[in-house]
């Protein structure tokens, strides 16, 4: 760790976009590129088995935060890079942290703190699917809202990776169940969102748990000052790496609509209807415009979930399930609910209230048009928030194009309907599911065509499986019939 420096103010609510030489005297700021050109994975001194598995799995050439970040994290440097969800940053860490472990050895020599549960099972799973090509790796989550024995017991069979959110590490490091003396990595994934939570101090607690030569990696979309006071305090003449926020402008295309605060809600299902989009996150301001907003979409017909911060931990799970797994095509969220959530394949965006900063605006927005796919980007605003508008496209650099609500009723068609429905089988990985029992009960016993099967999530209790529509019945009978790795299973429809 670095010597104590000067500390800063305690508020840790700012948000400075940009980190200075001044901020951090000990650090090396790395200049970004004038232009990014996609490199192959290749590039890379990684094992033939790493790049093989990462050929697999899609990662074929880097996205700009792998690029930068993954030859100084290789190098064994303390980093702090600017990322965002969605940037491909899980590998831009991931890859590292699994580069120094020792299979052989079982003891926690990774941490990865995140500052929500969802976040940190996306995590993990990806990890998962990176370490495929090592034998034996474990990668144990550990979060809040799921009963701790069971976790001391993962611990005690000992696991190489582990994620988690601050409280809940800390209650197993008090409880001693979590030990760090083997720590070779520890990773801060979006800093700035844990700050905003009010987790300085358990991150401060969890830090000086772990050895002072571990290598630390640091990623932050923002930079809040308690994210320069994690740096000085705990990071070894770090490497600064800040790439501009970029979209493909051809990829996301905005489109404004004036509305009366009243006509609001029934706006939303007029643009689901015009524009039939897979996939919708729609954002609102609170949670109570939330509740509303799903209840005036399932009396028009279409089927919305909320996510907000009212729903318990079990509740939250279910909802972002049935939403990746598109038995669900529009989630309802406020920004803090949404904060962490990566989601691919995003169609579009709906401000259903705009957001008061235009950088937030610029971060919802920018979850579409990923991956050279394009999205749609929709906005209702009322009159007197045209001057918002206005705010937001001189930050973005464009002029915003108005449309007429009045064409959308013009051309009204049938809601949309989910392609997909969720069952839920009552057993998971501590049982010893795997994916590949699930997929083969369906297009074994239960005779459904591996094309109507969706995605698969194992989690430790409980198993979710996305099914075609149209043959939900047959596949909940047949796996209730039948058996999954020799045993009966209980199922039932998530979408009632």
């Amino acid at each position: 760790m670095t010597s104590q420096t000067t500390p800063l103010p305690d508020d840790t609510s700012g948000l400075a976009q940009t980190l200075s030489p001044d901020a951090l005297p000990d650090a090396t700021f790395v200049p970004p590129p004038e232009a990014f050109t996609p490199e192959p994975f290749e590039r890379l001194e990684l094992p033939a088995a790493v790049l093989a598995n990462l050929d697999r799995l899609g990662y074929h050439t880097m996205t700009p935060i792998q690029a930068a970040a993954l030859p100084v994290a290789l190098g064994g440097y303390d980093l702090i890079a600017q990322a965002r969800t969605g940037s491909g940053k899980t590998a831009a860490f991931g890859l590292p942290l699994l580069q120094r472990l020792d299979g052989r050895r079982f003891a926690v020599q990774a941490l990865v703190l995140c500052p929500t549960r969802e976040l940190a099972e996306q995590v993990s799973q990806e990890l998962r699917r990176l370490a495929r090509a090592e034998d034996n790796i474990k990668v144990l989550s550990l979060c809040g809202g799921s009963p701790i024995r069971p976790q001391a017991d993962s611990l005690a069979h000992g696991a190489h990776v582990v994620v988690g959110t601050p409280g809940r590490l800390l209650d197993h490091l008090g409880r001693g169940t979590l030990q760090l003396d083997t720590l070779s990595t520890l990773v801060l994934d979006e800093a700035d969102r844990m700050l905003d939570m009010g987790f300085f101090d358990d991150i401060a607690q969890v830090v000086a748990a772990c050895p002072r030569g571990r290598q630390t990696l640091l990623f932050s979309a923002t930079y809040p000052p308690g994210v320069v006071r994690l740096a000085r305090q705990f990071m070894r003449q770090p490497q600064v790496i800040a790439l501009p926020e970029q979209h493909a402008e051809d990829t996301i295309r905005q489109r404004f609509y004036e509305v009366a605060a009243e006509q609001r809600l029934h706006a939303v299902g007029l643009l689901l209807r015009h524009y039939r989009p897979d996939s919708t996150l729609a954002f609102c301001n609170t949670r109570q415009q939330c509740r509303d907003l799903v209840e005036a979409l399932a009396a028009d017909g279409v089927q919305a979930l909320a996510l907000h911060g009212e729903l318990d931990q079990r509740e939250r799970d279910q909802v972002m399930v049935r939403f990746a797994n598109r038995s669900c095509s529009v989630l309802v969220a406020t920004d803090v609910a949404a904060r962490g959530l990566d989601i691919a394949g995003l169609a579009a965006v709906i401000n259903v209230d705009l957001s008061h900063d235009p950088e937030v605006h610029v971060h919802r927005v920018g979850r579409t048009g990923r991956a050279g796919e394009d999205g749609w980007a929709l906005s209702l605003a009322t009159p007197n928030e045209k001057p918002r508008v206005a705010a937001i496209a001189a930050a973005q650099g464009f002029a915003p194009v108005w449309e007429s609500l009045a064409d959308l009723e013009a051309e009204a068609a049938p809601p949309l309907q989910a392609p997909m429905v969720t069952l839920q089988i009552l057993g998971g990985r501590k049982d010893k599911i795997r994916p590949g029992d699930v997929l083969g009960a369906l297009t074994g016993e239960a005779g459904l065509a591996a094309a109507q099967i969706g995605k698969i999530n194992v989690n430790d209790q409980s198993t979710y499986v996305a099914v075609a529509r149209e043959v939900a019945a047959r596949a909940l009978k047949r796996l209730g019939d039948g058996k999954i790795k020799g045993r009966k299973v209980r199922v039932r429809l998530l979408d009632e």
